[in-house]
C-alpha cells in the first residue's frame, strides 16, 4: 500500500451512494472527503439540527456536493429499522456503508431505548442491525464495502464478557467502551468471513483512528471529567480528526484496502499517522467467540442476515423479511 497515504490519492467516488454514521469529528471528516471526492453521501445521524449544519458545511466548501441528512437514532432499533426501510424504498442500492458513530466511557451505566448498555448498544448493536437492514441494497452496490470503526482501546484485555454483556453487574466506563469497539471490530471480519462462504460480495473492513481530536471525550464523561480535561488540555497528543478519518476513508475507497483487514495510523503504536495494517489482537481472532456474538447479536438486534440477503427491493412491507422469527 502506498505510504502517507491521503485524501489525494482517493479514487473518484462518482456514481457512488455511500452511508457515514455520526455528524460531526470522524464522520463529518468522512462524509467531507467522499463528497468532494464526487460521492453521493448520506449522513446518518440522530441530531437533526447537527445533521443539517453538517451538511451545510459541507455544501459550503464543496460547491458540487450530493449529500443529505437522515435521521437515524442507533440506540433505538426500531429508529433504525425505519432508517432501513425509507433507504430500501428510495435508492437502488448502497456502495459504501461506514458504520463510525460512537458514545465514549458515559461515567454511569446507561441504556438504549431497548434496554441495552448504551455503549455496547450504540456502537455495536446499532451497527450490527444496521447492516442487515441495508444488506439488500449493499448486494446491489458496486465494489460494495461495509466499514467499522474499531478503537486501539480494544488491545488492552478487551474482551466479550457473555456473562455480563449489558453490564448489569458491574459497569466500569473504560472496560465497557473496549468491549464495544471489540465486538465492532469482529463484526468487520466476521461480516467478510460470512459474506465470503454465503456468496453476498461485500468487502468488509475495520479501521481505527488512532487518537484523534473529536468530541466523543467530551459528549459522554463530559467536558469536565478527567477524561474530557485530559482531552482539553493535552489537546496537542491528539491528531486532527481529518487525520484520524484517513485509515476509513482509506478502507473505504483504495484499491489496495483489502477484505477482512485491520487499518489504523502507522506512527507512535498506532496512535497518529497515515494509513496502514493495524494488529489485529488475539481476541479478535477467536472463531468461535466471534460466531457466538454473531448468534447472539441476531437474536438481541432481531434480524437475520440470511433473510436479508434475499429481501428483494421495493416488495416488502415495513421491512418485515429481515426480522428474524420468534
Amino acid at each position: 500500500m502506498r505510504k502517507n497515504w491521503t485524501t489525494q490519492d482517493m479514487p473518484s467516488q462518482n456514481g457512488r451512494t455511500i452511508v457515514v454514521t455520526g455528524t460531526g469529528g470522524l464522520g463529518f471528516y468522512d462524509a467531507l472527503a467522499l463528497a468532494r471526492a464526487g460521492g453521493d453521501v448520506i449522513i446518518a445521524g440522530r441530531n437533526p439540527r447537527k445533521g443539517s449544519d453538517a451538511v451545510a458545511r459541507i455544501r459550503q466548501s464543496v460547491g458540487h456536493a450530493r449529500v443529505s441528512f437522515e435521521p437515524v437514532d442507533l440506540a433505538d432499533l426500531a429508529s433504525v429499522a425505519a432508517f432501513g426501510q425509507r433507504l430500501r424504498e428510495s435508492r437502488e442500492r448502497v456502495d459504501t456503508l461506514i458504520n463510525n458513530a460512537a458514545v465514549m466511557t458515559p461515567p454511569q451505566r446507561e441504556t438504549t431505548t431497548d434496554g441495552f448498555e448504551l455503549q455496547f448498544g450504540t456502537n455495536y448493536l446499532g451497527h450490527f442491525a444496521l447492516t442487515a437492514h441495508l444488506l439488500p441494497l449493499l448486494r446491489r452496490g458496486q465494489d460494495p464495502r461495509v466499514i467499522t470503526l474499531s478503537s486501539i482501546a480494544v488491545r488492552r484485555n478487551a474482551a466479550i464478557n457473555f456473562d455480563d454483556l449489558q453490564a448489569e453487574k458491574a459497569y466500569l466506563p473504560m472496560p465497557v467502551y473496549a468491549q464495544s469497539k471489540l465486538a465492532c471490530l469482529m463484526l468487520a471480519l466476521e461480516l467478510q468471513r460470512r459474506s465470503d462462504e454465503a456468496g453476498w460480495g461485500l468487502t468488509s473492513i475495520a479501521a481505527h483512528p488512532g487518537i484523534s481530536r473529536t468530541d466523543l471525550l467530551h459528549n459522554a464523561p463530559g467536558r469536565y471529567s478527567a477524561q474530557g480535561l485530559l482531552r482539553s488540555i493535552l489537546w496537542f497528543l491528539f491528531q486532527p480528526a481529518a487525520q484520524g478519518a484517513l485509515p476509513t476513508l482509506f478502507a473505504a475507497t483504495s484499491p489496495d484496502a483489502r477484505g477482512g483487514r485491520y487499518y489504523g495510523p502507522d506512527r507512535l503504536s498506532e496512535t497518529r499517522g497515515h494509513p496502514s495494517e493495524a494488529e489485529t489482537p488475539a481476541a479478535a481472532l477467536e472463531l468461535h467467540v466471534a460466531r457466538r456474538l454473531w448468534d447472539v447479536s441476531e437474536n438481541l438486534a432481531n434480524v437475520d442476515f440470511i433473510a436479508a440477503a434475499a429481501t428483494p427491493l421495493h416488495t416488502h412491507p415495513c421491512g418485515s423479511n429481515l426480522v428474524a422469527e420468534g
